[in-house]
């Protein structure tokens, strides 16, 4: 070993070597050998940083989250991961030894024994295996269905005016017909007042989202939304044991609904933003997030929604917790976002067309200065190698390390479905949202508005006019309630605060930076 090398495995030893518990990703290579005595770690008090775990496919990203879940849990701290494929539910089996495995560990100097975690396994709506898990129409909010619908900025602005008419009114929106009643009810002579006393909203624009939410309705997207709405504090348990729960969110059977799963997985994080406490800097994370396929969440999101993204990504460090993005190149992550990310785990990348070059030398620019020829390298990296840099306790960048990750000690492939099936029966989830509910909820209370109006030959101007909320309001509020809703909305809805009673469960909501529903209990 030359001199230069050695002194470069000393900067990577010394640079790593913490005080605090951490975790253990691997050992630092040299040569194409792993150095047992180097090893690579991630202080776990820096997990609330967040981080980018990214690579081709194939270059052992999904067995990296793995490694890191399970660490995370046997520190006690609970892990959400989105099963894209499948392959993380092994986390819920020992791992199976054989010849090549234990080659590998031993070199590493890895105590590899097999183990099986607590783990949960959710799906939304009940669509594959799993506990279904939903949320409310209200809770969703505008912003964010906006996102799964692809409308474009004014029909996302016509929209929130629609959930904030909704959200004034007391017409609870549990589910997609709720929604589809209210926009019917606005586009029908009953509702002409109403509609006009918006300003901002159109008839031509509220049929274009009504047509939108039919469609979405046709492809199955019912089941996604209702309730019981799923309690985000349920991502935040322990065992008895100590170890954290990890929960993964089975996506196979909607893998052909990116919006879909990936803007769910953006309105847990905001759920998640609402309800914690601040906590600033703590030993160890209340719960670390892995946000895998991340670049389904950005692709085609307007700039009101990439600042809300990167907003939430800053504020959620202080409420403890981290946020791992898992994708192929960090140019799938905005600079912005990127930018936040202090730990990063770079498998191998593919230059093979102009466009991966690119990619290639982008991706080289993020790093910090290395003894390596990080283009060279990154493109020659073997199956579970990876570029490693993280933030130290002192909050500063440790030296950019070639390093071989640990094998994880679950299943590394998906675990039976009978295992699966086993623990979905015994979860205690499986009671609380188990059985869809169908409450009275807009689309009840909208018919029964319609049934009791009279006909209009019938019409007595006496009498109540149950069929819309009364027109007649103070002289200024006409003119306040439009500016005061065109200026949100304009700005982006998810900076204001709309407030409403007698609402999904008679809670006051106030919209969040993304526009989903903050509930007071």
């Amino acid at each position: 070993m030359t001199e230069s090398a050695a002194s470069q495995l000393d900067q990577i030893k010394t640079g790593y070597g913490f005080e605090g518990a951490a975790l253990e990703l691997g050992v630092a290579m040299h040569g194409g050998e792993p150095q047992p005595g180097v090893p690579v770690r991630l202080p776990l008090a820096m997990m609330n940083r967040h981080g980018l775990v990214a690579g081709a496919t194939g270059t052992g990203k999904t067995k990296t989250l793995q490694v890191m879940a399970e660490q995370l849990a046997n520190q006690g701290v609970p892990v959400f991961v989105a099963d894209i494929k499948g392959d993380i539910s092994g986390l819920a089996t020992a791992g199976e030894s054989n010849d090549k495995l234990l080659k590998r560990t031993q070199a590493l100097g890895q105590e590899w024994t097999p183990t099986a975690f607590p783990t949960e396994f959710l799906s939304l709506g009940g669509r594959g295996k799993g506990v279904p898990i939903r949320a409310t129409m209200t809770s969703f909010g505008p912003t964010l269905l906006s996102k799964v619908l692809g409308l474009n900025d004014t029909q996302e602005s016509s929209l929130g005016l629609i959930f904030h008419y909704a959200d004034k009114r007391g017409l609870t929106l549990l589910d997609l017909k709720d929604l589809q009643a209210v926009i019917q009810f606005l586009t029908s002579d009953e509702g002409k007042a109403d509609l006009k006393s918006l300003g901002g909203l159109s008839s031509a624009t509220a049929g274009v989202i009504l047509r939108s939410l039919i469609t979405f309705s046709d492809q199955g997207a019912d089941a996604f939304f209702g309730e019981p709405e799923f309690d985000t504090n349920d991502l935040l348990r322990v065992g008895a044991d100590g170890k954290g729960v990890i929960t993964c969110l089975e996506l196979p059977q909607v893998q052909d609904r990116p919006e879909l799963f990936s803007t769910f997985l953006m309105w847990l994080l905001a759920d998640l933003f609402h309800d914690l406490p601040e906590v600033g800097d703590a030993d160890k994370p209340k719960l670390v997030f892995f946000f895998d396929e991340a670049h389904l969440l950005f692709k085609d999101a307007s700039k009101a929604f990439l600042s809300a993204i990167e907003q939430t990504v800053k504020l959620i460090r202080s409420k403890g917790v981290g946020i791992f993005f898992v994708t192929q190149t960090p140019k799938d992550v905005p600079d912005s976002v990127l930018a936040q990310l202090g730990n990063r785990v770079q498998h191998a990348l593919r230059a093979f067309t102009p466009d991966d070059q690119k990619a290639l030398t982008q991706t080289v620019r993020t790093f910090p200065n290395s003894g390596y020829d990080l283009e060279k390298l990154l493109t020659s990296l073997g199956i579970g190698e990876a570029v490693v840099t993280v933030l130290s306790e002192s909050g500063a960048p440790t030296p950019v390390a070639w390093t071989r990750m640990l094998a994880p000690t679950s299943l590394m492939a998906p675990s039976a479905d009978a295992t699966i099936d086993q623990i979905v029966a015994a979860s205690p989830l499986a009671a609380k949202y188990g059985e869809a509910i169908d409450r009275e909820s807009a689309y009840e209370m909208l018919n029964k508005r319609m049934e009791a109006a009279p006909a209009p030959e019938a019409s007595d101007p006496a009498a109540p006019a149950p069929a819309a909320p009364p027109a007649q309001k103070p002289a200024k509020a006409p003119k306040e309630e439009p500016g005061m809703v065109e200026q949100v909305v304009q700005s982006g809805a998810f900076r204001s605060m709309m407030r409403s009673a007698g609402t999904v469960l008679g809670r006051e909501i106030t919209r969040s930076i993304f526009g989903t529903a903050r509930r007071r209990r």
